[in-house]
């Protein structure tokens, strides 16, 4: 801790991002960093606050509490104040394979947990870890480094995601010949095709990691699906073991009558053809789901939900709303959500800013069912008919929802996108490989351990925990690589 009256002398501070009515013209990332004297003072905050919950990485009522991956917040804030950061690189990758993507992209548990949090905003962990790898690429100090000796022990990768990336770069450093197989034509993943471009750059960002991977020595293959593209009986004869690490990408469903109708999508198959076809040609080929004109509801929240308004921002539709089966959430921590818990509050964040600035509201609506999908003449969705919903205890003191009567609704839609969360991994590989699964359809692996039901094979990420954050895929995959290593050679050498 350099500056012990840090938190009593500055007041948390965001980088300025591009105002939202203009942001919203192209797919670029909007956020700038902040001047070095600035973050020297943000790192300042950071307190001598005897435990730091903000890396403790435990799940407390359901969610993430403090950083999954254990990154060492406190040490590379107070080398980040002393302007010492090039140490503050070495910690920042101690942990985080990736703090490029997480300082991008996680929703930042860390700061829901901050001590300082308590009284005060919390300390600006998020932005300051993204300062730092991005000036270690800025400054050249971020390069390859591939193993000085291999084992000769061939290792297969399949997916590409967080997990999957976080799980070859530990086994590739540890010696092992990696494969990483991937079925989509570009490795990445959640990050590649999961996650728009203005969140997280694909070409400066995500291909300069696959960049440096590829010069350390782990090889990538596309377009191949395990058990349709590549037995899945060459895949277990040819390698030494194998790591799943496919995510879980069965998104849910909403069956109500009219659910047939032309423009209803689930939320990935419009995020992810809009993010291929601007990678591929600026959008000029046409493959993707356009929202230009077009009223759009987003039914269900969370950052899928969000990803979807803030795409169909851009392709400039003519109105959104974004519906949430869930009550409001709070301005301030509710009792029965005290700290060190993931504060469960209300939050404008970039969609829905993005659509409040054009629209003049937040596009959420609260407490809402969608009953039917109506449609026109021809098969496209025109309407929904929705009920509101209120929530309460029953007399078995169970928690759930009950319609209001007379509070039914139309609203008019041309599109519909689908964001409500995952159901685990798609079932090709469950039946290629025969793997067990468990009561929610995701490879059955103990955590710790993440062997499946199938000699060398061990699974990772959510395709073994479910739908998560992109730190618990890293977190996962760091230490599946670490129990594989083991396996491989009796002993690990990995963290």
């Amino acid at each position: 801790m350099g500056k012990p009256t840090g938190f009593l002398e500055f007041t948390r501070e965001l980088p300025t991002s591009t105002g939202a009515k203009t942001r919203i013209g192209d797919f670029n990332e909007f956020h700038e960093h902040m001047p070095e004297e600035k973050l020297q003072e943000q790192g300042s905050r950071c307190m001598d606050c005897g435990v730091p919950f903000c890396h403790t990485g435990q799940l407390m009522a359901g969610m993430a509490a403090g950083c999954p991956i254990n990154n060492l917040i406190p040490e590379w804030n107070d080398l980040v104040y002393h302007g010492r950061w090039r140490e503050a690189l070495d910690r920042l990758h101690k942990t985080n394979n990736f703090p490029e993507f997480t300082g991008r992209v996680c929703p930042a548990p860390c700061e829901g947990s901050c001590v300082l949090g308590i009284i005060d905003p919390p300390v600006t962990i998020k932005n300051i870890e993204v300062a730092i790898i991005d000036k270690g690429f800025e400054e050249g100090w971020v390069v390859p480094n591939p193993p000085p000796v291999r084992t000769g022990k061939k290792v297969a990768v399949v997916g590409s995601g967080p997990s999957g990336l976080a799980c070859a770069a530990q086994l590739n450093s540890a010696g092992h010949l990696v494969t990483v197989f991937e079925r989509a034509d570009r490795i990445g993943g959640l990050v590649m095709y999961g996650i728009p471009n203005m969140k997280l750059d694909k070409q400066k960002v995500v291909e300069r990691r696959l960049k440096l991977m590829r010069e350390e020595g782990i090889t990538f293959v596309t377009n191949t699906e395990i058990g349709k593209d590549y037995p899945a009986e060459k895949l277990l004869a040819e390698f030494d073991a194998v790591v799943l690490c496919t995510g879980a990408t069965k998104g849910r469903d909403l069956p109500i009558p009219g659910r047939q109708l032309k423009g209803i999508h689930m939320a990935m198959e419009f995020l992810r053809a809009n993010t291929k076809s601007l990678l591929d040609s600026g959008h000029k080929d046409g493959k993707y789901i356009p929202a230009k004109g077009k009223n759009v509801i987003v039914i269900g929240g969370g950052d899928t939900g969000t990803d979807c308004v803030g795409t169909s921002m851009r392709h400039g539709c003519k109105s959104l709303v974004q519906f949430e089966l869930l009550p409001k959430p709070p301005d301030a921590r509710a009792k029965d959500n005290p700290w060190p818990q993931w504060p469960k509050v209300y939050k404008l964040d970039y969609g829905q800013e993005e659509a409040a600035a054009v629209f003049g509201s937040d596009p959420r609506t609260y407490c809402i069912l969608t009953k039917e999908f109506v449609g026109d003449a021809d098969g496209n969705v025109k309407e929904l008919k929705t009920v509101q919903v209120e929530w309460g205890k029953d007399a078995n003191g169970k928690f759930g929802m009950k319609e209001v009567p007379g509070s039914e609704k139309i609203y008019p839609a041309e599109l519909v996108l689908l964001a409500m969360g995952f159901l685990g991994p798609e079932d090709t590989l469950v039946k290629a490989l025969g793997v067990a699964t468990d009561e929610r359809s995701n490879y059955k692996a103990e955590y710790g351990r993440f062997k499946t039901s199938i000699d060398k094979v061990f699974a990772a990420g959510d395709c073994r925990r479910g739908q998560s954050l992109v730190v618990w895929a890293i977190n996962e995959g760091r230490a599946a690589a670490r129990e594989c290593d083991r396996f491989l050679m009796g002993t690990t050498v990995l963290p």
